[in-house]
C-alpha cells in the first residue's frame, strides 16, 4: 500500500513538472497571437477558479462577488495607468489593496448572514459593480470604457506581444496558485473544510468560524482582483463587459466540473475548459451545443468531479492490489 502511494506521488510530481515545462515552452512552440492569448486567458480564470474554489470548495461559501472584484481589479489597474500615470505594476498592487479592502468592507456583514441572503448579497455586489462601471461616466468612461491600455515594461523591456504577456501571466499564475495550495494544505485550509462540513461542530472546539471566512473570503478577493487586472491589460481595453455573467459561470464551471474543495482538479479543468471550446471549431454551427453536452455528461459520469472521479480511480486500484 506504501509503495502504491509512493508511486501515485511519484506519478503526480512528473506530471507537475512536465506541465510546468510544457507552459514554459509555449511561445517556442507556437508563433500563433491567437492561441498564446486563449492561454493568457485559460492561465488567468484558472487562477480566478481556484480563488473561488478557496471560498466555495473549502468554506462552503457560493460566493458570485468573485464576477466584481475580477471587473473592479481591471478597473483600478486601467484607471491608476491612464488617470494616474502610474505603471502596470502600480496598477495591478492598487487592485489588490482595493479588493482587500472591499472584501474586508463587503465580507465582514454578509458572512453573517445565511446561505441563501449570502448568495443574493454577493450576486447584488456584482450587479452593483456593473451598474457603477456603466453609470459613473466621469471616472470608467461609461459604455465606452478605457481604451488603448499601454503594454507592460519592466526594466526597459516591453511586453507588447502576446508571446511576452504570456510570461507575465504565466508567472502570476504560478505564483497564486502555489500560495492557494499551500494555504488549502495548511492548519488554515482544513480548518475551512472542518467548519464546512460542521460548523457547530468546529464551534464547540473553541473554532471561530467568522475570521476564517472573512480570511478566505478576502484572499479570494485579492487573488482575483489581480488576475482581472493582468486580463485587462491583455486585452487592452476595459469597459462593463468585462462584469459579464460569462466569467463567473466559466469561474464556477471550472469549479463544480474540476471538484469541489480540490486544488488539482480545479486546475486540470480549468485547463480543459480552456482548451475544449477550441477544439470543437470544427463546428461554429454546433459548438456550443457539443460543449453543453459534454459538460452534462461530465457532471453525470463525474459527479463529484475531476477530483472525485481520480480518488475513486485510485482507491479502486489499491483495493485490487490488496486483493
Amino acid at each position: 500500500m506504501k509503495r502504491a502511494s509512493r508511486s501515485f506521488v511519484g506519478a503526480k510530481a512528473a506530471g507537475i513538472t512536465l506541465a510546468v515545462i510544457a507552459l514554459t515552452l509555449l511561445p517556442s512552440l507556437t508563433s500563433s497571437n491567437y492561441f498564446l492569448g486563449v492561454a493568457v486567458s485559460g492561465l488567468l480564470m484558472t487562477v480566478a477558479a481556484a480563488a473561488l474554489n478557496l471560498v466555495y470548495g473549502f468554506a462552503g461559501l457560493l460566493s458570485f462577488a468573485q464576477l466584481g472584484f475580477w471587473g473592479v481589479g481591471a478597473y483600478c489597474s486601467a484607471i491608476i495607468v491612464m488617470d494616474a500615470g502610474g505603471s502596470f505594476w502600480s496598477g495591478v498592487l492598487v487592485a489588490a489593496v482595493v479588493n482587500a479592502l472591499l472584501g474586508l468592507a463587503f465580507g465582514f456583514p454578509i458572512l453573517r448572514t445565511r446561505t441563501h441572503a449570502f448568495v443574493v448579497a454577493t450576486i447584488t455586489f456584482a450587479l452593483l459593480c456593473n451598474l457603477v462601471a456603466r453609470d459613473w461616466i466621469s471616472v470608467t468612461r461609461g459604455p465606452l470604457g478605457i481604451p488603448g491600455l499601454p503594454a507592460p515594461y519592466l526594466l526597459g523591456y516591453e511586453f507588447d506581444r502576446s508571446a511576452r504577456f504570456y510570461y507575465i501571466a504565466l508567472g502570476y499564475a504560478v505564483l497564486a496558485l502555489c500560495f492557494l495550495y499551500a494555504l488549502g494544505t495548511s492548519r488554515i485550509g482544513l480548518t475551512l473544510k472542518a467548519i464546512k462540513q460542521n460548523e457547530p461542530l468546529a464551534q464547540s472546539q473553541g473554532v471561530a468560524p467568522l475570521p476564517y471566512k472573512l480570511a478566505a473570503f478576502t484572499v479570494a478577493a485579492v487573488i482575483t482582483g489581480m488576475a482581472g487586472a493582468i486580463f485587462a491589460f491583455h486585452l487592452r481595453v476595459v469597459d462593463p463587459l468585462i462584469f459579464d455573467f460569462y466569467y463567473m459561470q466559466t469561474f464556477l464551471i471550472i469549479v463544480i466540473i474540476g471538484g469541489t474543495g480540490s486544488f488539482w482538479g480545479v486546475v486540470i479543468a480549468g485547463g480543459a475548459m480552456v482548451i475544449l471550446p477550441e477544439v470543437l471549431r470544427f463546428s461554429n454551427d454546433l459548438r456550443m451545443v457539443i460543449y453543453g453536452a459534454i459538460l452534462v455528461a461530465a457532471m453525470i459520469g463525474m459527479p463529484r468531479g475531476v477530483a472525485g472521479w481520480m480518488e475513486d480511480r485510485r482507491l479502486a486500484s489499491l483495493r485490487a492490489r490488496l486483493r
